[in-house]
C-alpha cells in the first residue's frame, strides 16, 4: 500500500531557453528546445518517490504519443501508475515553458486530459486514499474532483497535502478539511490579501489563511526558503545560497520531499528543512522532472560542512 497518493496533472513541457522574456508581440531568438515530462502531480509524484516514499500516482493521459511517455517515465521512477487512465476523448495536457537567463520562468498550460480527471477516479483509488499516510492535490485538475478527494480523504483520517496552484478561491469548508496548504507568495497573498515581501509579511498571511480553517500553511519563499505556520508558532527555514539555473518544480520537489519527511515520522519543522533542501536542489538543474534530487542528494546538500 502507498504512503503517499498523489490525484493531479500529468503534463508534457515543452521548453525553449530564452536570454529575457519577451514582450507583447516581440520575437527573440532563442536557444535549446527540449520535451521535458512535467505537470504539478507527476512532479510531485516523481519528487516524493526519488526522495523514497512509496506513490500511486491518480490521473490521465491522452492516447497520443506523449502519453505512454509521462507514464513510463514516472514509472521509471518508482511510481505506481496503475490508477493513471488513458483518455482516448482527448490529447494529453501539454505546458509550453520559456525559461530566461536567470532561471525564472513563464508558462502556458494546455489542460487536455487533465481537465477531464474526474470524481470516477478519485472513487476508483479510494482503497489506496484511505490506506495512505499523505494526499497530494493541486489545482491543475477539476476544482470539484479535487473537493471530492479532499472530502474522501477526510472521511478516512488520510491527512490532506494541498498546493494551491494554479491559485483560485477555496470555499472555507473545503479548507477546514487540509491538514497542510503549501502556497508561494503569490498564492498566499491572494489567499490572505496580505501582499508578502518579507517575514513579518508572510507570517501575517500564513496567520490569516489559518484562521480559513487549514491545521497549518507552509508558505514557500523562493530564495528565502519557507515559513511554516501553526496555531502555536511560526518558523522560518532559510534556503541555502546556489546558483539557479530553472525554478520549474522547485515548488513540486519542496512538497514531494515534505510529504516523505513527515510519512517518515519527523517533525514539521525537520520536514521543512528538508524539503527546502529538495526545492533548493531542483534549481540548479534544468527541467521539471529531469531536475528532481535523490534522497542521497538532498541529505548530502543538508550535512553539516
Amino acid at each position: 500500500m502507498s504512503s503517499i497518493v498523489v490525484i493531479g496533472s500529468l503534463n508534457m513541457d515543452l521548453v525553449i531557453q530564452s536570454p529575457r522574456m519577451p514582450s507583447s508581440g516581440e520575437t527573440i531568438a532563442g536557444g535549446d528546445f527540449q520535451m521535458i515530462p512535467g505537470g504539478k502531480g507527476a512532479n510531485q509524484a516523481a519528487a516524493a518517490a526519488r526522495l523514497g516514499g512509496s506513490v500511486t500516482m491518480v490521473g490521465r493521459v491522452g492516447d497520443d504519443a506523449f502519453g505512454p511517455n509521462l507514464t513510463e517515465n514516472l514509472a521509471r521512477q518508482g511510481v505506481d501508475t496503475s490508477k493513471v487512465r488513458v483518455d482516448s476523448e482527448t490529447s494529453t495536457g501539454v505546458a509550453i515553458i520559456i525559461v530566461d537567463d536567470t532561471g525564472e520562468n513563464s508558462i502556458v498550460i494546455s489542460a487536455g486530459a487533465n481537465g477531464q480527471v474526474s470524481q470516477e477516479d478519485v472513487n476508483a483509488a479510494k482503497d489506496l486514499i484511505n490506506g495512505a499516510e499523505y494526499l497530494l492535490l493541486q489545482h491543475e485538475i477539476p476544482f470539484e474532483t479535487v473537493q471530492h478527494a479532499i472530502d474522501v480523504a477526510s472521511l478516512s483520517g488520510t491527512r490532506v497535502i494541498l498546493n494551491p496552484a494554479p491559485v483560485r478561491p477555496i470555499p472555507a469548508d473545503t479548507l477546514a478539511k487540509i491538514d497542510i496548504l503549501v502556497p508561494n507568495e503569490i498564492e498566499a497573498r491572494f489567499l490572505s490579501d496580505v501582499q508578502v515581501d518579507d517575514l513579518a509579511s508572510a507570517q501575517e498571511a500564513g496567520e490569516r489563511i489559518l484562521q480559513q480553517g487549514p491545521t497549518t500553511v507552509v508558505i514557500t519563499l523562493g530564495a528565502k526558503g519557507a515559513l511554516a505556520v501553526t496555531k502555536e508558532d511560526a518558523v522560518h527555514v532559510p534556503a541555502r545560497e546556489v546558483e539557479a539555473v530553472d525554478t520549474t518544480a522547485a515548488g513540486d520537489a519542496f512538497i514531494g520531499g515534505l510529504a516523505v519527511a513527515l510519512s517518515e515520522g519527523h517533525s514539521l519543522d525537520e520536514a521543512v528543512r528538508y524539503a527546502s533542501g529538495a526545492g533548493t536542489l531542483a534549481v540548479t538543474k534544468f527541467g521539471a522532472q529531469t531536475s528532481l534530487p535523490t534522497a542521497e542528494e538532498v541529505d548530502a546538500f543538508l550535512k553539516p560542512a
